[in-house]
């Protein structure tokens, strides 16, 4: 398979080591790849690992289990889940019960193992121990895998009911663990419903997973401490972060006797109330978004718009028109004169230059009352030259 850069399901998870300060064994991983260079059919692989053994030994036995799971299903062809993680988890079992085998302080090492393996949206699992794989869809919560413990073998045989399980000194007395020898047998039941039987459970392998559903893998810190209704409570009321703090929290809260590991995985296009609310959010951000982007754009618009109407009217004030020379219009007094010259009217014909004197008409002498002023229409005026 080829690696990939993002994983086709949200992702969370955290771990605590818990209240009592013991070292945290607990180990996990998650990985995206594509089947292949001409299959880009996404696949996702969570492992989750309890270890347990004294020295710091728990340790080092999940995370050989979750290195060497991961390594041999990146190598693979991804074309038979179930037969590639069996072959996974005993080359696990083997690689820690070799390494104990050659270090005395670490014999009788050992880990739990939950594997959730999802090829486009198809479910595959895998587990060995007491690590839990819960499907949360819709308002009801099942747990998938069953734990291999000494309680659950006596529920079974009916020797105890679940009610008397509770607190029993047996409770984390483990079955089936990586680093036996003989390795363990590795349980592929996924009991989607607990009336199924065993060869119901492992036939519904390739489980077919729909938008909103959670996988959530967990170790014992957790299922010891918080229900499964608790769990999808949190799980339904908040964000994945969010749910994952309080969990841990409340684990904490009644004790943390041990390590608290959860990997959440989520089917995208979830429509729980919590993704409602956070869609009605952000088609709220983006309406915002658009009406501020609108009234911007209005804006401009409008400032735009004054201003070229403002250069419009900026340029038609001040361009250069010819202007017409002034017309000066010249008034002129007239002195009184000692007579008055009888004028014959204009006539159309020339008059020779020659033409025959008019004889004066003698008036009185005249009187100091000037005239009254008259205005004389001047010539039109001649343009200006231009540049032009």
């Amino acid at each position: 398979m080829i690696p990939a850069k993002r994983a086709h399901l949200h992702v969370a998870a955290s771990t605590h080591p818990g209240m009592k300060g013991k070292n945290n064994e607990d180990q996990y991983a998650v990985s995206a790849y594509s089947m292949s260079e001409t299959d880009a059919t996404p696949s996702l692989l969570a492992i989750l690992s309890d270890g347990i053994g004294g020295h710091r030994a728990g340790e080092v036995a999940s995370q050989i289990t979750v290195e060497t799971i991961s390594r041999v299903v990146a190598e693979s062809d991804g074309a038979e889940p179930s037969a590639i993680l069996e072959n996974a988890i005993n080359q696990a079992s083997q690689a820690i019960f070799e390494q104990a085998e050659s270090h005395p302080e670490k014999r009788g090492m050992g880990s739990t193992c939950v594997c959730a393996w999802v090829i486009g949206s198809r479910l595959y699992t895998a587990s060995v121990g007491d690590s839990r794989l819960y499907l949360l869809r819709g308002n009801s919560i099942t747990q998938l895998t069953t734990d291999h413990t000494w309680i659950q073998e006596a529920i079974e045989y009916g020797a105890l009911t679940p009610e008397q399980a509770r607190g029993h000194p047996n409770a984390h007395i483990i079955r089936r663990y990586l680093g036996s020898q003989p390795p363990p047998e590795v349980d592929f039941r996924l009991r989607t419903n607990p009336s199924e039987t065993d060869s119901q459970a492992q036939a519904n392998q390739g489980f077919s997973l729909i938008p909103g559903d959670f996988l959530v893998l967990c170790s014992d810190g957790l299922t010891d401490l918080v229900n499964k209704e608790e769990i999808k409570s949190e799980l339904r009321s908040q964000s994945r972060e969010k749910a994952l703090q309080t969990l841990t929290h409340l684990a904490n809260q009644r004790g943390g006797h041990d390590n608290i590991t959860i990997v959440l995985l989520e089917v995208p296009g979830r429509g729980d109330k919590t993704q409602v609310s956070q869609v009605r959010h952000r088609s709220r951000r983006r309406q915002v978004y658009a009406l501020a982007l609108f009234l911007f754009g209005i804006g401009f618009l409008l400032t735009l718009i004054l201003a070229i109407t403002g250069l419009v009217w900026f340029f038609s004030t001040t361009s250069v028109t010819p202007t017409p020379f002034p017309t000066i219009s010249p008034t002129l007094s007239v002195l009184p004169v000692l007579a008055t010259l009888t004028q014959p009217p204009a006539s159309e014909t020339p008059i020779p230059r020659k033409a025959t004197p008019v004889p004066v008409t003698k008036t009185p002498w005249p009187t100091n009352t000037p005239l009254s002023t008259a205005t004389l229409s001047p010539e039109p005026p001649t343009p200006t030259p231009t540049n032009e």
